[in-house]
């Protein structure tokens, strides 16, 4: 397959301290590619860099062909790359179906800037949640649960052919794990390409195709979900012991 996202050699360094530390990976177009590693791994910063929130010390990253160096973030949205934040902080004093249409707005068609199409686009979003229901409602009155719901439409109403998943699923329960675990395998059906960072190790089973591992801003390995899982140093490194 296609690669959709290739990037190589990628160094972030913070005032000396080095957060990222040439790592190179590829996703190929229609796959799911999991992210793990410990807290501090650098898997937020790799993200970062990738949408274009953050830019890069060294390295490149190359999505549909086309070299990111000096391309914003808004652009990368309008090119494809859409994403999910770890800290989920909805629109303050917004409606939830008034969150999702600013993704739409902003998005792969936010060229058009058509509220009304932005609005339905937003309401198909929702349904595909389970937010159908709650549109109407402050967006910051959500819990925790369908705040993540909510930051999952928002960036699918930005219609990308990349999405960067952050934690979707932390402090879901086992039921909600299950329901985000189908959304995110009838996205992929969509022809989305994921990358997804994630600490429910059931989560990664169920939907990696791949997985690469970072440790201490390095990768340490990348390959076939199952053999990830069972290496040595993967297990050293962020499992802590083996998982059945």
């Amino acid at each position: 397959m296609e690669n959709i996202l290739e990037v190589s050699g990628l160094i972030k360094r913070f005032h000396g301290v080095v957060a990222v530390s040439n790592v190179s990976f590829h996703l190929k177009r229609g796959e799911i590619l999991g992210l793990i590693g410990p807290n501090g791994a650098g898997k937020t910063t790799l993200v970062n860099m990738v949408n274009g929130t953050l830019d890069p010390t060294e390295g490149d990253i190359v999505f549909e062909g086309q070299s990111m160096r000096g391309v914003p973030a808004y652009r990368r949205a309008h090119l494809g790359i859409g994403r999910t934040f770890q800290v989920m902080k909805p629109f303050p004093g917004m409606s939830v179906l008034e969150n999702v249409s600013v993704g739409a707005l902003f998005g792969a068609n936010g060229g058009e800037r058509n509220l009304g199409r932005a609005r339905e686009q937003a309401r198909a979003c929702l349904e595909f949640v389970g937010l159908g229901k709650r549109i109407a409602q402050h967006a910051d009155a959500l819990g925790g649960p369908d705040r993540k719901r909510l930051e999952l439409a928002r960036a699918l109403a930005m219609k990308p052919r990349l999405l960067l998943l952050d934690e979707v699923m932390a402090g879901l329960n086992h039921v909600e794990i299950e329901e985000v675990i189908e959304d995110i395998k009838k996205v992929r059906d969509q022809g989305i390409s994921i990358l997804v960072i994630e600490h429910v190790m059931k989560a990664i089973k169920s939907l990696s195709d791949r997985v690469l591992v970072l440790h201490h801003g390095e990768k340490i390995m990348e390959g076939g979900t199952d053999d990830v899982l069972r290496d040595s140093r993967v297990i050293e490194a962020y499992l802590g012991h083996k998982r059945q």
